[in-house]
């Protein structure tokens, strides 16, 4: 086994950390023994193993409810992966994931979602479709425009 000279040794003291050729992924991590009373936000993943009471939002990105985590609140992010509990509504602008032992009351709107066997949902889905960013802006204002119009027309004939 090869041994590191002196003038390694000195170049890469114990105490700091090793790079590594994986891209880092920038996550906080909320620690089993913390309780958050306020609203959470960032714009980075987010790991919860304690508690928080209050909204988190986390727009764009993940955020992961652990095994012992819970959540006693709105949450809006883009991603939401539960293996723990969460009482409040979830917006998603991607995906929610609930894990076997997961566990959600309350409503979701979300692009997809995916339910493991041993989940527990209590509360309403609304799937939507994938936002398309087409010229169809004009067409549905335009489209808006003529439902007022017949609407004022209806109350004219209406009021006559």
């Amino acid at each position: 086994m090869l041994q590191p000279s002196d003038s390694q040794k000195s170049q890469s003291p114990s105490n700091l950390p090793l790079k590594t050729a994986s891209t880092s992924v920038e996550q906080t991590t909320i620690g089993g023994s913390l309780v958050i009373k306020g609203e959470v936000s960032g714009s980075e993943s987010l790991h919860i193993d304690g508690r928080i009471e209050g909204p988190v939002n986390f727009a764009d990105n993940r955020v992961t409810i652990a095994r012992n985590g819970s959540v006693a609140a709105n949450i809006n992010a883009g991603e939401v992966v539960i293996l723990g509990k969460v009482q409040g509504n979830i917006q998603c602008s991607d995906h929610l994931d609930i894990r076997s032992g997961g566990s959600l009351t309350g409503d979701v709107v979300t692009q997809r979602i995916s339910v493991e066997d041993g989940a527990i949902l209590k509360g309403s889905v609304q799937v939507r479709a994938v936002e398309q960013k087409h010229p169809q802006g004009k067409q549905s204002e335009q489209a808006k425009q003529g439902v007022n119009e017949q609407a004022k027309a209806a109350v004219a004939v209406a009021g006559a």
